[in-house]
């Protein structure tokens, strides 16, 4: 039996997909299309210029704008800029504040004048006591005994010269007569004559003895406070000497004299000069916030102290209220006048240089003319020019150290001048005082006791 085998169409296939060997041409394009593709090729070109341009100028702008900032950084750096200030007229008058010491108006320490026991004492620390007051009684029973062999010698003496007197003149009677001779007359004169010597001696004695025994009472010597008491009832004082108290000076009682107060400062050199009597003084303390005590210049010591170049000067202080303490730490205000007040500047304007002290100006130029200045009076953050300086300078409110003579700048006002302080009071100090060093207050007078 034959199979019938079904057509194999493979070939056909493969007949069927087979490209001719010659494809034919595309046709020819037309004006219009070619057209069309020239345009979109220039957009492209134009759009391909104007990115890059734009990414040129993105990398040129920022260097070009550095480069000019840095120029005009370095044309700045090249002229420096600084700030004017006009100056003024300093004050006619200024405050001049200085430390002061005060002082009692009297300061004694009172002292035994005769020797003895302290039998009783009435004035402690602190009493207020008057003029002639008994401040303590002494027993002395040794010179209460000399005192009584002394008037016993007083009445020796009297009845001596009374016989002595009464023989002369017997013995002149009887030399008109011619009963004695000239020469036993004078010798009876002349014995008058030396127990008148004697009797005279011996009132004296009594006299010092009466005196010394008057010093048992102790007296204030003036009206004042009692600031010490050094005595103890049963002590032993010794006239004038140290009594039997250990550690004592010798010293019963300080008195003090408060109701008139001595102040004492030292003037520096520069402004003694410009104190005189009618300087008006006032007086300032911590204990009394705002309140000021005036005071009078009585008298200075008209030379100057060779350590501390100071004048020292004396001011009388009304203290009848008590208010200030003797010995207190104040600050005395002297109002100094000068007669022809010079021009200021605030002293950071100031170039302090080897060759002196000088200030920096600008001038019309804009360049900088340095001046050498004689400094006149010193108000702390301003002081006074006396020569070197004119009303019309502009003057650099805060020069550098490095700024030169003839230096290129670039000037303008500064915000501030110093005519906005006009009037104002100046302060100045010395700080040799300031820093802690006391001023000596004057030696203390020693007084020995009254008399009852």
């Amino acid at each position: 039996m034959s199979m019938h085998n079904p057509p194999d169409d493979r070939v056909e296939t493969s007949a069927a997909t087979e490209k001719p060997e010659f494809a034919p041409l595309p046709p020819q394009a037309t004006p219009a299309a070619m057209r069309r593709s020239s345009g979109a090729r220039r957009l492209w070109g134009l759009g391909l210029g104007v990115l890059a341009l734009s990414l040129l100028c993105a990398g040129i702008v920022p260097r070009v704008v550095a480069r000019q900032a840095q120029a005009a950084q370095v044309e700045a750096q090249r002229e420096l800029r600084v700030s004017t200030i006009a100056p003024t007229r300093a004050p006619a008058t200024h405050d001049l504040m200085l430390p002061g010491a005060v002082a009692p108006w009297a300061d004694v320490a009172i002292y035994a004048r005769t020797s003895g026991y302290v039998k009783q004492w009435f004035a402690d620390i602190g009493s207020h006591v008057r003029a002639a007051q008994v401040l303590a009684r002494l027993d002395t029973p040794e010179l209460d005994a000399q005192l009584r062999q002394a008037r016993a010698d007083e009445a020796t003496a009297q009845a001596n010269y009374r016989f002595a007197n009464s023989t002369a003149q017997r013995w002149r009677t009887m030399l008109q007569t011619r009963s004695v001779s000239q020469q036993d007359a004078d010798a009876k004169a002349s014995d008058a004559a030396a127990k008148l010597a004697a009797l005279q001696a011996a009132q004296a004695n009594v006299s010092r003895l009466s005196e010394l025994v008057s010093y048992q009472s102790v007296t204030a010597p003036f009206d004042g406070v009692v600031s010490a008491r050094n005595v103890q009832v049963g002590a032993l004082v010794t006239a004038g000497g140290a009594p039997g108290l250990p550690a004592a000076s010798g010293e019963l009682f300080h008195l003090e004299q408060t109701d008139r107060l001595r102040v004492y400062v030292d003037v520096p050199q520069d402004e003694a000069n410009g104190v005189t009597r009618d300087t008006q003084v006032w007086i300032a303390t911590e204990q009394y916030p705002g309140r000021r005590f005036p005071g009078t210049i009585a008298r200075d010591a008209n030379a100057l102290d060779p350590v501390s170049r100071t004048l020292r000067v004396e001011i009388d202080v009304d203290n009848r209220d008590g208010a200030l303490l003797p010995g207190a730490y104040t600050q005395v205000h002297l109002a100094l006048k000068s007669n022809a007040p010079g021009l200021e500047l605030p002293a950071s304007a100031l170039l302090f240089r080897p060759d002196g002290v000088s200030i920096a100006t600008v001038d019309a130029n804009e360049k900088v003319a340095l001046r050498r200045v004689s400094i006149g009076r010193d108000f702390g953050a301003y002081v006074e020019i006396a020569a070197g300086l004119s009303p019309g300078d502009r003057v650099i409110a805060n020069p550098g150290d490095a700024i030169s003579d003839g230096q290129r700048v670039r000037s303008s006002p500064a915000s501030w001048n110093a005519g906005s302080r006009a009037g104002a009071s100046h302060e100045t100090g010395t700080k040799s005082v300031e820093s802690g060093q006391a001023i000596p207050m004057p030696s203390r007078p020693a007084a020995t006791s009254g008399k009852a």
